[in-house]
C-alpha cells in the first residue's frame, strides 16, 4: 500500500499543504514544534480515525479555525483509493472512502494498516498496563474485525455493569445479561491475545537482536486471570462479586490484563537503560509491522517520528539497514538531524523525497 498524496487544511499548526510522496522514503527535517509530527499524526488519523497522541478531536483543529480537513490519495492492492476526514468544532467527525461516508468508523480500522514509531513508545515500558493493552488491541484490531467487534461489545457491557454497581442495583437478571456478554466476548479476546502475543514474541526477538547487535534475549508474556486452566470470566466475576459491590466497579476481566516485557529474564521497566528501552520499543514496532503484513497481505505504512535520539551510532546504522531493505514498503521519517536523513537517502538509490518544515510550512529540498 502507498500514500500517493496528502492534502491538509487547518490540521494542528498546518494551515494548508499538499504533498506528493515517494513510494519508498519521505523525509521531513526541522526543529521541534514546527509541524513534522503533526503531518505524521494526520496520516495516522486517516488510518485510525483518531490522533496518535489520543488528544480530543477538537484539539486537532488549528487555533482560530472551526474545521479541519485531511485528504489522502492511496494505492491499495493496486486500486486507487481516496480518504477524506472532516473535523468540526460543532459537529461529529466524518470519514469518507471514495466519497461515501462510513456508517461506523470502527469498520474502517485495518483497511489501511499503519505502524507508527514515536518517542511516546517509551510509555509501553514505563507506564501502566493500560498503555500495553491499548497497543495490543490496536495491533490485533487491524487484522481481526471480529476481535474489534468483541472489544467494543465487551467495553459497552463493562460500562453497563459498572453503572449497575455504582447505582447499587440488586436485580440479578440485569447483572446476568451483561455478564453473559462479558464472558462470551472476553473469552474470545483472551484466546486471540494469547495466540497473537506468542506470534509477536518470536518476530520481536529477531528484530531486537538485529538492532542491538548482542545476544540479549527479549520476551513478551501475556498476563491474565484467564490463563488458569479451566477458568472462565464468569467464574472470576462470581468470585469477585461481593468485592465489586463494595468498591462499585468490576475488578476482574480482560480489561485488567497486562503484557510482561523482559530483557534477559528481568523486567524491562526496572533494568533497561535508555538505549535498551529505545531499542526494545523500536523492535516491538517493527515486529508489529511484520505481523500486520503477514496477517493482512498489505504492507503497512511505516511512520518513524524522531526515532534516533538516545541511540548510539551502531544501532542507528542497523535500524537504517532494516527499514530501507525490501522487507519494508513506504516510509515517512522525521528528524532534527540532517545527517541521519542524508544517510538514509543514500541507501534508497534516489527513491526519496525530502521537505524542510518551518511553522507548519513544508518546503521541498535537495539532498
Amino acid at each position: 500500500m502507498r500514500l500517493e498524496e496528502l492534502s491538509l487544511t487547518n490540521f494542528k499548526n498546518i494551515p494548508e499543504t499538499n504533498l506528493v510522496f515517494s513510494d519508498k522514503v519521505n523525509c521531513f527535517l526541522g526543529n521541534n514544534g514546527m509541524g513534522k509530527s503533526n503531518l505524521l499524526d494526520a496520516v495516522y488519523f486517516l488510518s485510525f480515525c483518531k490522533s496518535f497522541s489520543r488528544v480530543p478531536d477538537k484539539m486537532l483543529i488549528r487555533r482560530g479555525e472551526d474545521f479541519a480537513i485531511a485528504r489522502g490519495r492511496y494505492v491499495r492492492k493496486g486500486i486507487d483509493e481516496e480518504l477524506t476526514l472532516g473535523l468540526s468544532a460543532s459537529k461529529r467527525k466524518t470519514l469518507k472512502r471514495g466519497g461515501k461516508e462510513y456508517d461506523r468508523l470502527s469498520s474502517h480500522i485495518g483497511s489501511f494498516p499503519l505502524v507508527m514509531v514515536a518517542p511516546q513508545d517509551i510509555d509501553l515500558i514505563r507506564e501502566s498496563g493500560e498503555e500495553r493493552r491499548h497497543w495490543m488491541d490496536m495491533v490485533i484490531s487491524q487484522s481481526d474485525p471480529i476481535y474489534l467487534d468483541s472489544l467494543i461489545r465487551y467495553t459497552r457491557a463493562l460500562e453497563q455493569r459498572n453503572r449497575l454497581l455504582r447505582d447499587g442495583c440488586v436485580d440479578h437478571n440485569l447483572y446476568s445479561a451483561v455478564e453473559t456478554i462479558l464472558d462470551m466476548s472476553g473469552g474470545y479476546i483472551h484466546s486471540v491475545r494469547t495466540a497473537r502475543i506468542a506470534q509477536l514474541t518470536e518476530i520481536f526477538d529477531k528484530y531486537y537482536s538485529a538492532i542491538a547487535g548482542t545476544d540479549e534475549k527479549v520476551n513478551l508474556s501475556y498476563q491474565s486471570g484467564l490463563n488458569q486452566e479451566g477458568v472462565t470470566l464468569q467464574t472470576l466475576i462470581d468470585e469477585a462479586r461481593r468485592h465489586d459491590e463494595i468498591v462499585k466497579h468490576t475488578s476482574v476481566g480482560i480489561h485488567r490484563d497486562d503484557i510482561g516485557m523482559e530483557l534477559d529474564g528481568m523486567p524491562m521497566r526496572r533494568t533497561g537503560s535508555q538505549g535498551q528501552c529505545k531499542t526494545f520499543t523500536i523492535a516491538l514496532r517493527l515486529a508489529q509491522y511484520d505481523f500486520l503484513h503477514s496477517a493482512t497481505g498489505i504492507r503497512p505504512l511505516l511512520l518513524l517520528d524522531d526515532i534516533f535520539d538516545k541511540l548510539d551510532a551502531s544501532r542507528v546504522e542497523r535500524i537504517m539497514e532494516l527499514v530501507t531493505s525490501d522487507s519494508f514498503g513506504q516510509i515517512f521519517i522525521t528528524d532534527t538531524n540532517r545527517t541521519h536523513l542524508d544517510e538514509i537517502m543514500k541507501r534508497t538509490g534516489g527513491n526519496y523525497r525530502m521537505w524542510s518544515v518551518n511553522e507548519g510550512v513544508f518546503t521541498p529540498t535537495q539532498s
